[in-house]
């Protein structure tokens, strides 16, 4: 009976091409990707979602006779698995990945399945707490218009698996999280993007930020000296912490505070580019994006450009036509003389900082949502010097008061977008701003960043 049960087993890896059952927990954008990644590849696939499957996605998986469950996680079929794909969103201390993990089935990410099939396309990969999708996304402006044939995948756009799967492409422009970071084994990109390191997800690294600093600094572990990676100088923590990691590849950082002989900073106004024997120059002033985030912005995807050959003249012209992304300090209308700014992207304490040290008027500033223990402390200076109201938008806004009460005279609790924005409104003079920057993430009361900030465009277009 044994015999016969283990020739059966044996036979069906055959018949799917030898290389075993992949259980894939999440059926969001990566991991559909990765289902009909693997069912290309020759796995036995299954893929379970404990909440629900998208329409969309569910057509797709029933098409292609992917096996999927939703509403639940079956243990017994998926401690069947030779190897497991974990969404990002679910964490370590999850029962079933215990049990996982108790039981040795390796555990990937969907960015370490898609590398092995990426064939010999490079990657440009960028990480960071703040900055990250602003980056990838101006990477990926600069190499299309430089002429390469190129994809923006990750964490925008398609997936990694996705795109390797329907449109395969010689160069991805890669934004990675650190939940996806964690469970790579062999991931390498050719050029690594880091553009800071700040308090973020404390919540899922047990309340320690080292834990989160080492799962950063992983987008280097694998890479090699003929590799590039790019960090920020002037970033306290990448540079309290570079040290401790076993950095094989090229250094080209970049910096506000000095001259570099490689690498690129800022000096009278002018952003300096050096790679290798060659130096480009360029005025701040010609910047599309303004603000001293999105110049830190600049110079990492500047160098990341002239890492994979993108002429001085194209990153030129791609600085002065890049328009900033959606949810991400996105001007909504002036209204009685009153600026909407939509900043819903701002999931963490210094996003928030950044947005209102680029503010020049008096802003009533909307903020709340999700904690993920954050430290309003790094707020008090700019908040003390340029907000004159707090609005609240969330279910739980204790902290918010407990921070902000001493310095800000006017704070007032809100449950919905349309509340917090006529709230504002009328708390607003003539050449004030109404900033939505809100510190936290947004799934206390909305689906997602992008529905909080659809659903305060929507109400500031009410008014």
């Amino acid at each position: 009976m044994n015999i016969s049960a283990n020739l059966k087993a044996e036979q069906q890896l055959l018949k799917k091409g030898g290389l075993g059952r992949l259980v894939i927990l999440g059926a969001g954008e990566s991991g559909v990707g990765a289902a009909l990644l693997a069912q290309q590849q020759g796995y036995d696939v299954f893929i379970s979602d404990a909440g629900g499957i998208k329409e969309s996605y569910k057509t797709v998986l029933q098409k292609n006779n992917i096996e999927f469950e939703e509403g639940q996680h079956t243990e017994s079929k998926t401690l069947l698995a030779d190897e497991v794909i974990k969404s990002p969103g679910i964490a370590e201390k999850n029962e079933l990945i215990k049990k996982i993990r108790a039981k040795g089935i390796p555990v990937i990410s969907e960015i370490e399945f898609a590398y092995r099939y990426k064939g010999n396309s490079k990657i440009i990969a960028i990480t960071g707490s703040n900055g990250k999708t602003t980056t990838t996304s101006l990477i990926y402006h600069m190499c299309k218009l430089g002429g390469l044939d190129c994809a923006l995948v990750g964490n925008i756009g398609y997936s990694f698996a996705m795109q390797i799967v329907t449109n395969p492409k010689p160069l991805y422009v890669l934004e990675i999280s650190s939940f996806q970071l964690d469970d790579i084994k062999t991931f390498r990109p050719d050029v690594a993007v880091l553009t800071n390191i700040t308090e973020d997800h404390l919540d899922r690294y047990d309340y320690n930020i080292q834990n989160y600093i080492n799962s950063k600094f992983r987008i280097v572990e694998n890479q090699q000296k003929g590799d590039v990676f790019i960090y920020c100088q002037d970033d306290e923590t990448t540079i309290k912490n570079i040290s401790k990691y076993t950095i094989k590849s090229t250094l080209y950082p970049i910096t506000m505070s000095k001259e570099l002989p490689q690498g690129a900073y800022l000096a009278n106004a002018k952003m300096h580019l050096k790679w290798k024997s060659e130096e480009m120059q360029m005025s701040i002033d010609d910047f599309k994006m303004k603000g001293k985030h999105n110049q830190y912005n600049s110079m990492a995807a500047s160098l990341a450009a002239t890492a994979v050959d993108i002429r001085k003249e194209k990153i030129r012209e791609a600085l002065q036509t890049f328009e900033s992304l959606e949810h991400r300090m996105e001007p909504v209308a002036t209204i009685k003389g009153v600026e909407f700014i939509n900043d819903s992207k701002a999931t963490n304490v210094n996003s928030t900082w950044f947005a209102l040290e680029s503010m020049e008027k008096p802003t009533i500033l909307i903020l709340g949502g999700v904690d993920k223990g954050n430290d309003y402390s790094l707020l008090k200076e700019m908040v003390t010097e340029k907000v004159k109201a707090i609005v609240c938008m969330g279910t739980d806004n204790r902290k918010i008061h407990e921070s902000f009460g001493d310095i800000v005279s006017l704070i007032v609790n809100t449950t919905t977008a349309e509340e917090a924005v006529q709230t504002s409104f009328h708390f607003a003079n003539k050449g004030d701003v109404v900033l939505l920057s809100p510190a936290c993430a947004s799934f206390d009361l909305f689906k997602n960043y992008e529905d909080r900030g659809n659903q305060f465009k929507q109400a500031v277009k009410n008014l």
